[in-house]
């Protein structure tokens, strides 16, 4: 086994054999890096983009470490859900800075852990099967169809009392997928055994990464909240046994420029006490009137069918000066389409410092906000409520009876 550890946007020489550099060339897309020649012909040179995660494809294990603290990453990103109430902010914090799957396993191990200790939530389910006995009730048209006169066996329609509920599956589901990852801590398969043996009883199930199903919550499963809640982002991210020709892989990739947007609208929405329809996941606008150019805004505030605030959230890392220009005209363009005095840019700390910008000749007001992600949990969200004040302040200038063009 050949592991190969990087460092989010950091290139990194490393030796690969010609099978491994294949394999490397087939999921590179998966691992967001590029891959180039040294003056060594044994040796390459790999510089990750914004994923961070690990991929294990057949004998090569590669690990890519985010710049943050692993435990901010996984806050954002849990947060990122919408559904992640936080009673206890240190537990996103680690002894030592682990690979993301390694503190995902831990994470979710003890959340599980917690959400077991009052015992495995059981609930109603129903099912429909053929009997040799009546339960419940007969499905009368069924029977007539498939039995025609034969009276055994009975096809029936009846709730059943199970462990086999959609809570459990997803559980269960996310310790598989991190199951057959190759985790590095002998603690992290000995607690995710604990978890899987616990639910022996519960189906496997395969959930698309995009089709992962929401849970509602109520005081009988409320203590569930957060196992489910990091179910959810480890399927949402694992990639688990594909197979692309002889070689298979394993894996759990984030990519940061999608979990630090989702953080600071989901946190936006939360600290404005908007609904998703007000201020939703993604919207459109045309820049020009054959409606042909379409832009997508990051950031969108819908008031009475107008839009009175705008705004992006970049995680990328800055190296020159036309990157952010070309992000300030992104930004002047979007409030053109949109007909707004202005919008602002959100980025993380550190890639970009705050400022504001006024437009000449067209009267639109520019600002950068600088989002420091470095911080605790706490003084991250305290951030999001004074960028809430001032995305308020903006909506509020517009008139009432604005309308999108």
């Amino acid at each position: 086994m050949t592991r190969v550890d990087l460092r989010e946007y950091q290139p990194a020489d490393v030796e690969l054999t010609p099978a491994q550099l294949a394999a490397l060339h087939g999921h590179r897309g998966d691992l967001g890096i590029t891959i180039e020649p040294t003056d060594n012909e044994t040796t390459w040179r790999l510089t990750p983009g914004s994923i961070v995660g690990a991929l294990d494809i057949g004998d090569l294990s590669v690990a890519i470490q985010p710049k943050l603290d692993i435990g901010r990453v996984l806050f954002l990103a849990s947060y990122a859900l919408g559904e992640f109430k936080l009673r206890d902010l240190e537990v996103f914090h680690f002894p030592e800075q682990r690979p993301p799957v390694e503190a995902m396993a831990s994470l979710f191990a003890d959340a599980a852990r917690r959400a077991f200790s009052r015992g495995l939530l059981r609930g109603y389910r129903t099912e429909e099967e053929a009997l040799h006995t009546v339960r419940g009730r007969i499905r009368i048209a069924d029977q007539a169809r498939r039995r025609f006169a034969i009276p055994l066996p009975v096809e029936v329609r009846y709730d059943d009392f199970t462990e086999d509920i959609l809570a459990n599956r997803l559980v269960k589901a996310a310790t598989h997928a991190l199951g057959v990852m190759r985790l590095r801590h002998l603690d992290s398969h000995r607690h995710l055994t604990r978890v899987r043996t616990t639910l022996d009883n519960v189906a496997l199930v395969e959930f698309p990464p995009n089709e992962v199903p929401e849970v509602t919550f109520d005081r009988l499963n409320d203590h569930y909240r957060e196992a489910i809640a990091l179910s959810r982002l480890i399927l949402q991210h694992a990639t688990v046994e594909t197979g692309r020709g002889r070689v298979r892989a394993s894996g759990f990739l984030m990519d940061m420029n999608k979990v630090f947007e989702g953080f600071v609208r989901c946190a936006l929405r939360e600290k404005l006490g908007l609904s998703k329809r007000a201020f939703p996941d993604r919207s459109g606008a045309f820049l020009d009137q054959a409606n042909r150019i379409q832009l997508r805004p990051d950031l969108t505030w819908w008031r009475q069918g107008g839009c009175v605030f705008v705004g992006d959230a970049k995680y990328k890392p800055i190296h020159h000066a036309q990157v952010p220009n070309a992000d300030l005209y992104q930004l002047l363009a979007y409030a053109t389409a949109l007909d707004l005095p202005g919008g602002i840019l959100i980025y993380a700390k550190g890639e970009r410092d705050p400022a504001i910008h006024q437009v000449r000749n067209a009267g639109k007001r520019l600002e950068v906000f600088a989002l420091d992600l470095a911080g605790e949990p706490a003084a991250i969200l305290e951030e999001i409520s004074g960028l809430a004040e001032r995305v308020r302040a903006i909506a509020s200038s517009v008139p009432a009876t604005h309308r999108a063009a």
